[in-house]
């Protein structure tokens, strides 16, 4: 069995081993990380040689630790990324190159079909009636996007809102609202395979799928960096953030927002989140651009876009693709029976 894991901004992990009788035998570590001493690496693997074929990663983790000689030094990777190279590997998870990538960067459509396609796309990758994409968004109007289990008065201004001609829709996956506007940010959906993220936790799932768009984004000068749980930041301050949802067909939702030139003053009138966050830094004024890309970048929205795209394509070979006209008729049925809705809208009041 052979099982690979590139640790987000660190190195590749490369793990081979056979099951017999039930346990672990004949494991091999390897990979293009530093260690020291040189015996940490035979002592590594003689912690998983042995061990149940059905130890969980937390375990495989603590068991490498354990063996590790005194002054141990491990650089662009740790026992937690070698552990979870051995799930992957009794898993037989997948890797990018294993699937058939399609990338989508469709016109713009309303915010709520944006948000029903986003079910309709991975229902169809877990049914295997699509490929697993990439979808770029476009926005031509204002929206604020609110996590599946956000309170929509705690969070939402609906006054301001409405004042401002900012639509309000809730999305299927969890974490914090998003406030958007034409040109103002970039944001993709990727639909994905469960296998592609077996052996990880939730929280490696979310570096992993990300670690493509930290790559583009140094390539353009960006010091991008992953925070735990679901933030892509630089030195300069949070870049954007990440929500996923798993369907039950096994198929992942993985979308990220992030800010390209965004206008800050509004953003704190219309979410009132916006507003405590402000004054819990002790901003004096949010009469200012949040603009992280396009200031760390100097370059078009567009050439960011590009350059993502550029990227995908080279480390996974996606194929340009387009929606299909019965993908956007569902879309448009689940934006009546659901997006559109007040019970949807106000599942969470």
């Amino acid at each position: 069995m052979h099982g690979e894991y590139k640790v987000p901004g660190g190195k590749l992990v490369v793990v081979d081993l056979a099951i017999e009788d039930g346990r672990i035998v004949r494991f091999r570590l390897a990979g293009d990380f530093f260690l020291e001493p040189d015996d940490a690496l035979e002592a590594i693997d003689g912690a998983v040689t042995g061990l149940p074929a059905e130890t969980s990663s937390a375990e495989l983790a603590a068991a490498i630790r354990a063996a590790l000689p005194p002054g141990a030094v491990l650089l662009g990777f740790t026992p937690e990324s070698v552990a979870t190279a051995i799930r992957r590997a009794i898993g037989r998870a997948a890797d990018w190159r294993d699937y058939d990538w399609e990338l989508l960067h469709p016109p713009a459509v309303r915010p709520a079909v944006h948000l029903a396609l986003d079910q309709v796309l991975t229902e169809e990758v877990g049914a295997g009636r699509r490929k697993p994409t990439l979808r770029i968004w476009e926005w031509d109007e204002p929206a604020v996007v609110i996590g599946s289990f956000q309170s929509l008065k705690n969070e939402v201004d609906l006054e301001n809102a409405k004042r401002f001609g900012v639509d309000v829709v809730r999305r299927i996956s969890g974490g914090g609202a998003m406030f958007m506007e034409a040109g103002s940010v970039v944001t993709y959906s990727l639909y994905a395979p469960g296998d592609l993220v077996r052996g990880m936790t939730f929280a490696e799932s979310y570096a992993y799928l990300d670690d493509w768009v930290l790559q583009a984004l140094r390539s353009l000068g960006i010091d991008a960096t992953y925070q735990p749980l679901n933030d892509i930041a630089s030195p300069q301050g949070k870049i954007g953030g990440a929500a996923q949802k798993r369907l039950g067909d096994g198929a992942v939702l993985h979308h990220v927002t992030m800010s390209y030139d965004m206008d800050g003053e509004k953003m704190v009138q219309v979410l009132r989140i916006g507003r405590e966050k402000m004054s819990d830094k002790g901003t004096v004024s949010a009469a200012k651009r949040v603009d992280p890309l396009r200031k760390q970048s100097g370059l078009p929205r567009a050439a960011i876009i590009d350059r993502m795209k550029e990227t995908f394509v080279r480390l996974t070979g996606a194929t340009p693709g387009e929606l299909r006209p019965e993908e956007l008729e569902a879309a448009e049925r689940l934006v009546e029976t659901k997006f559109s809705t007040r019970e949807w809208l106000e599942r969470v009041p």
